[in-house]
């Protein structure tokens, strides 16, 4: 690695407790480090694990140590600025065009999300506990939101690699696009992430009509039927429904405004 020179804190991060580019007599690094005892440190060893197989838009693992109750990992540095989402934007098409290189991963050993989505099942916790704030249409369509998001297990499992995590603070546009931390990285289908992606153009500003139009783009996601992408966004409503008060950030609400304005676009609602 070189010797040491500096250090610049990273802005952005919310699930590092060190998060950090460090100026070598080699070049830079870029660190993310936890202590052994914290919840997230199965994460990090994930992240570590899997970096082998991803994309080379993905940076490059250098290497980790674990010393003194913390796991570091060192990874290549980019250089870059986070992604523009918004309407207009020029990065789009090069987003576009990585969730076709992102859909053709092996998932290898990573751990299953229609697994997890059952474990966590969250219009069915929304039914049976209904919480006083919950938004009124979804409090009106419980019954047939806990049918479609039985389905939306069906429909993600499956063996390539997702990231499942995309955002504008996960994408740096540089000389080229990159894909950071894949933390969270799970088995499901090649079409997972441009749907994730899809409500975060929404988000940006996008018309769910605008933001479905973008995802025609990539392959994955048009070959999949209108009723399982409306599984998938019942889904992913609920789940962001429930994290809101569950694991309450300031991010959450917003997103899911989004996910029902998609969801309610396509049931025409």
């Amino acid at each position: 690695m070189g010797v040491v020179v500096g250090e610049s804190p990273a802005p952005a991060g919310r699930h590092s407790e060190i998060s950090t580019t460090l100026r070598t007599s080699t070049g830079r690094v870029f660190v993310k480090g936890i202590t052994t005892g914290h919840s997230g440190v199965r994460a990090h060893r994930h992240e570590a694990a899997v970096n082998v197989r991803l994309p080379d838009l993905a940076p490059r693992l250098l290497w980790t140590v674990e010393v003194d109750g913390w796991l570091l990992l060192g990874f290549e540095h980019v250089a870059g600025r986070h992604a523009d989402l918004s309407p207009g934007s020029p990065d789009l098409p090069l987003l576009t065009d990585a969730l076709g290189d992102l859909a053709c991963r092996p998932a290898g050993e990573a751990p299953d999300l229609a697994t997890q989505w059952v474990r966590l099942a969250a219009w069915r916790r929304l039914r049976h506990k209904p919480p006083v704030d919950l938004h009124p249409w979804s409090r009106a369509n419980l019954d047939r939101f806990v049918d479609w998001e039985r389905h939306a297990v069906d429909v993600v499992a499956g063996d390539h690699l997702a990231h499942t995590d995309l955002h504008s603070l996960n994408v740096l546009v540089g000389q080229r696009l990159r894909v950071v931390d894949w933390a969270w990285s799970r088995a499901a289908v090649p079409w997972l992430d441009a749907g994730f992606v899809l409500l975060r153009l929404i988000d940006a500003g996008h018309s769910p009509t605008d933001a479905e139009q973008w995802m025609a783009r990539v392959d994955a996601w048009a070959a999949t039927s209108d009723e399982d992408q409306t599984a998938f966004a019942v889904a992913v409503l609920g789940i962001w429904e429930f994290l809101q008060r569950d694991q309450p950030l300031p991010h959450r609400a917003r997103l899911t405004d989004a996910a029902r304005r998609w969801v309610r676009h396509r049931l025409g609602q």
